[in-house]
C-alpha cells in the first residue's frame, strides 16, 4: 500500500493525479469493486491531509456522441465523489466535474489510447 500512497502524494507536489485505477462498466457509471482498493488509499490519504480538497475530473474516450461521454464522464466522476464520502470523507472537500471526451491524453484511434483516455484526475483545489 506504501506505494499507492507515495503516487497519491504527487497531489501535494504536482497538485494532480491521474490514474487508471478506478474503472467503471462500459456507458455506466457503476464503480466496480477493482476499484476499492485505490479509493480506499485515496480515502486514507484525504484523512491525513485535511487541509486537502480536491476537483474529481472524469474523462471518457471518443466512444459515442460528445452529449452522451459528457454526462457520463460526470456521472462517474460523481460515482467517485459518493464512494469516497461513503468511506468517511466529508462531501464539502469533493467537487465533480465531467470532460467528456474533449481532453484526450492518446489518440483515440487505438484500443490502447482509448484506455488511457478513460481515466479519472483528481486536482488538488486551492
Amino acid at each position: 500500500a506504501g506505494g499507492g500512497m507515495n503516487m497519491l502524494n504527487k497531489i501535494l507536489t504536482d497538485g494532480k493525479f491521474v490514474t487508471h485505477a478506478i474503472t467503471f462498466d462500459v456507458n455506466k457509471s457503476t464503480v466496480k469493486g477493482e476499484s476499492m482498493g485505490f479509493l480506499n488509499s485515496l480515502a486514507k490519504f484525504l484523512q491525513e491531509n485535511k487541509t486537502v480538497n480536491l476537483e474529481i475530473d472524469g474523462h471518457t474516450d471518443s466512444d459515442g456522441d460528445d452529449v452522451s461521454n459528457m454526462k457520463l464522464s460526470l456521472d462517474r466522476a460523481d460515482a467517485v465523489k459518493t464512494q469516497l464520502i461513503s468511506l468517511g470523507i466529508d462531501g464539502s472537500r469533493l467537487t465533480t466535474k465531467g470532460f467528456g471526451e474533449s481532453k484526450p491524453i492518446s489518440d483515440n484511434s487505438t484500443v490502447e489510447g482509448k484506455a488511457n483516455n478513460r481515466r479519472v484526475e483528481f486536482v488538488k483545489q486551492l
